[in-house]
């Protein structure tokens, strides 16, 4: 019988979205269970073996229908599927790939979470047909993936890609969790958005709907700000504005670095929608080398939380098919 299904796992730390695909991107079964992260996270890939085993069975179906599996995880993933360190799951030098195929016995195929959210949006989301991208994800953090042609960039060590800490804050910078200070992840993520809003609030004295819901809250989020700079609030506005001068200068360096077909912006705060589209636009065009302009087209993800999955499962089509 010929092999039809893929196995796809994106892990999270706290809970591992799993997936039986069709060769060609389809849903036949998704689900979830508790990442377990105890002792060092040595229960993980057994867990997902009892699940896998469960569900074949329940679905009537053979570990040989299946071609092999994908697997997204956090952290670098150096050459042999290993795991260099994620330290939210406990894992270091962690042979993730030899496990996986110990456990589930079938070929396995490992990729760091971004990388496979911008291969799941390349095959099936929004940058569909196209081989050249940069997924950037903006939510508590900012993360991403550059595509070229058709393979993720992975750099020396699994470090490729890593957007959020491209220096755009020169002077004065925020301080960021890596322990820079400026970087697009301070200024461009969920909580990035606030750190402005919050500075721009203390120059204002007034009627501001954010000054309220401030005052009444004692704090606001990304949301309040897009929300509220929909109904044109100058101050949302200006504070808008100033998150999408940032990302804008973030992509238009990349663009003239990589001339990519399209930028795909996912995660929490793309579903401000137009608005952030329309505004980091103007900026990129303002930074962009002038044929990165005329030809990239910047875009929002379509998949959602399925991204890291089915991206999972292109790495199975396209090493066995």
């Amino acid at each position: 019988m010929t092999k039809q299904y893929i196995f796809a796992v994106d892990l999270g730390g706290t809970t591992t979205k799993l997936a039986f695909l069709t060769a060609e991107g389809g849903f036949v079964e998704k689900w979830e269970i508790p990442t377990d992260i105890s002792d060092n996270g040595k229960n993980i890939v057994k867990n997902i073996a009892k699940s896998f085993q469960n569900k074949v069975r329940d679905l009537q179906l053979s570990t040989t229908d299946f071609l092999g599996v994908g697997m997204g995880t956090p952290g670098p993933v150096v050459h042999g599927g290993i795991i260099s360190k994620a330290v939210n799951l406990g894992w270091e030098n962690y042979p993730l790939k030899d496990e996986l195929e110990q456990e589930l016995s079938m070929p396995a195929f490992v990729g760091n979470d971004a990388n496979c959210a911008a291969l799941g949006e390349m095959w099936k989301g929004a940058g569909n047909g196209k081989s050249n991208l940069v997924f950037v994800t903006l939510g508590t953090g900012v993360g991403g993936g550059v595509i070229v042609n058709g393979d993720i960039v992975e750099g020396t060590n699994g470090g490729a890609g890593e957007i959020g800490h491209m220096s755009v804050q020169l002077q004065n910078g925020y301080l960021c969790n890596c322990g820079k200070h400026g970087c697009l992840e301070t200024v461009a993520s969920a909580t990035g958005i606030v750190k402005i809003a919050l500075d721009t609030l203390k120059r204002y004295e007034g009627n501001s709907p954010l000054q309220s819901i401030l005052a009444e809250n004692g704090n606001i989020s990304a949301k309040d700000i897009f929300d509220h700079a929909k109904e044109k609030d100058e101050i949302a506005l200006e504070i808008v504005d100033q998150f999408a001068n940032y990302l804008g200068y973030g992509l238009g360096t990349l663009a003239t670095i990589l001339n990519p077909e399209a930028f795909v912006i996912g995660g929490g705060v793309s579903k401000a929608g137009t608005i952030l589209i329309e505004t980091v636009t103007k900026y990129y065009n303002q930074y962009a080398f002038p044929p990165s302009r005329e030809d990239t087209d910047i875009l929002l993800a379509t998949l959602g939380n399925d991204a890291g999955v089915i991206g999972a499962g292109w790495l199975v089509k396209k090493n066995m098919l």
